[in-house]
């Protein structure tokens, strides 16, 4: 299906479903663009959960000037909405200059009206509009990489090098590949999930992961013997390295293997080229911003901006949410072959 809207300055939005040609090369040269943006996760969208992507695509003198990607999610359970992009820390428009960001933005509004859903969600870094309702709860972490990893651990305090030695001297060894190790990231992933009473994505969205996002996907797993203790996921485009997904088994907390992989994975990103490390997002002063902060990464304020239906307010999904403890605390007490089965239709609709 493809729609078109003329607007000003010879300004047209295409509305298509699934990426047109040139799109992925607009995205490599664009600033704002992101490995989320490519036509690539519209397959990983697609075929791990089967959601509705619209792709609009702005046009002027028949050149794209701007992109702007929407996954449409709906349930009895969470609702009816929009989001670009589900799942991932990154998305929203990229737009040459603001008369595209606003043509996007009216189509995107079309379409959102039309679909009757509560509200549109744009996950962008820097704010784009004033007139949208944001929330800034999250940051980014990110940790500038030097040219070597031994000039990264000598940056490093002495209390980090020392956490780090620890798992050595136990016998923890890393890896990292590809395929191979799914099966292990997998295992320590879904224990994780469900320890933190969180239902668990399919083992297929990894895979199709690493099937459409081949060159810049790896998995890091640390072993003690033959045992995965710590996983995280990588994922590599335009000189920064992203670990969006990374778990660790609470019983094996005193090994610090956790540790020991995330030095692997800087000393993978720097080994392959890439000048900065991105830790995924955090709330402020939590458990997690403090454990990222302690590698030297800087918070960067991220901007979720919402176009809301009359009468809705901003929605808040987060596990901190009031409404989802009980279900949280239910969860934590399945057995992992149940939450296993059950978690990924649950958490498909869960952006």
């Amino acid at each position: 299906m493809s729609r078109v809207t003329t607007l000003q300055s010879n300004i047209r939005v295409e509305q298509l479903m699934e990426p047109t040609s040139g799109w992925d090369e607009f995205i490599h040269q664009h600033p704002e663009g992101k490995i989320y943006h490519l036509s690539c996760i519209h397959r990983v969208i697609r075929r791990s959960f089967g959601h509705r992507i619209f792709y609009l695509v702005a046009r002027r003198n028949g050149s794209i000037v701007g992109g702007l990607p929407i996954v449409h999610m709906k349930s009895r359970l969470f609702g009816n909405f929009m989001v670009s992009l589900p799942f991932f820390n990154y998305g929203g428009l990229c737009a040459d200059d603001p008369e595209v960001k606003r043509a996007l933005l009216q189509q995107a509004i079309r379409i959102a009206s039309a679909e009757s859903v509560n509200y549109l969600e744009l996950r962008h870094i820097e704010p784009q509009f004033q007139n949208l309702a944001c929330k800034s709860h999250k940051v980014a972490m990110l940790l500038d990489l030097p040219q070597h990893p031994e000039m990264l651990w000598n940056g490093f305090k002495s209390k980090l090098r020392s956490q780090i030695r620890r798992p050595q001297k136990e016998g923890i060894q890393v890896k990292v590949a590809k395929y191979e190790l799914l099966d292990d990231f997998y295992r320590v992933f879904s224990v994780n999930m469900r320890d933190l009473g969180t239902p668990v994505y399919s083992k297929n969205l990894f895979a199709n992961m690493l099937k459409y996002c081949h060159k810049n996907a790896w998995i890091v797993v640390a072993y003690k013997d033959r045992t995965p203790l710590a996983a995280g996921f990588l994922l590599g485009y335009k000189g920064v390295m992203e670990i969006p997904w990374a778990s660790s088994l609470r019983k094996y907390n005193r090994l610090a293997a956790n540790m020991l992989m995330y030095w692997h994975a800087l000393k993978f990103a720097i080994e392959q080229g890439y000048n900065k490390f991105d830790f995924g997002r955090s709330s402020p002063d939590s458990g997690t911003f403090r454990f990222k902060r302690q590698w030297g990464a800087e918070p960067v304020p991220l901007n979720w901006e919402y176009w809301l239906a009359n009468g809705t307010a901003i929605p808040d999904m987060s596990p901190q949410n009031g409404r989802f403890q009980l279900a949280i605390r239910l969860w934590q007490k399945l057995p992992l072959s149940v939450t296993r089965i059950v978690g990924p239709s649950i958490v498909r609709n869960i952006p």
